[in-house]
């Protein structure tokens, strides 16, 4: 059986590779895994039908035989799983490698969450600039910790994992709209190797085609 992941069918990041079904095609890219991709409307993401897949209305999902799943972070681990290159075999690296996942997802990317959150929607209100400065004083301190940890290293723990490829996915989200990452030399470096990989650029690809064919 060959999976198929969902992804909008107007994608609303202007083909940047920020939507987050990139994060599971880079993955099935590095794993080797062919795949096919069901293009969903926003309308169709909250109907009935998609709901079964994605109780949120959201997208990816994936689908494999029985198997649905949803959440970039689950379906990841799952592809991961079925490749050593992304998840070790080894017991340690292979735990550390799914605590970077997390990390990436529950501690790095919340605060440039919300930070895009108050650019869209906040900035125009009173608040909006003094809520905008808070939010980049913590992205600052997580990236401060993140490229104390990583230092001169290549990767996060040695050989690049899937904790890598979650991570780096969460930092192109400032390298697209802020220029915060570029006061960590080491994080805009390791961000560029992650970009360089075939696997990421196969997947951008495929991403920025559906982009301008809908267009």
């Amino acid at each position: 059986m060959i999976p198929t992941i969902t992804a909008f069918e107007r994608s609303p990041d202007g083909g940047k590779g920020l939507a987050r079904d990139m994060r599971v095609r880079w993955a099935l890219e590095e794993a080797g895994q062919p795949y096919e991709v069901r293009l969903v409307s926003f309308r169709a993401m909250k109907e009935a039908a998609h709901l079964t897949l994605h109780p949120f209305g959201q997208i990816p999902t994936y689908e494999d035989g029985g198997l649905v799943l949803f959440e970039t972070g689950s379906i990841v681990l799952h592809i991961a799983e079925q490749d050593a290159n992304l998840l070790p075999r080894a017991a340690k690296p292979r735990a550390r490698a799914i605590t970077w996942m997390f990390a990436a997802l529950n501690t790095v990317e919340p605060p440039i969450l919300d930070r895009e959150t108050t650019w869209l929607l906040e900035r125009e209100e009173s608040w909006g600039a003094e809520r905008l400065r808070l939010t980049e004083d913590r992205i600052r301190v997580r990236l401060a910790q993140l490229a104390a940890r990583l230092g001169d290293a290549e990767w996060l723990d040695g050989a690049f994992t899937a904790g890598d490829l979650l991570m780096a996915s969460v930092l192109l989200r400032l390298a697209n709209s802020s220029a915060m990452l570029g006061e960590f030399p080491n994080l805009a470096a390791y961000v560029a190797r992650a970009e360089a990989r075939p696997a990421y650029q196969r997947a951008f690809a495929a991403q920025l085609a559906l982009f301008r064919e809908g267009a």
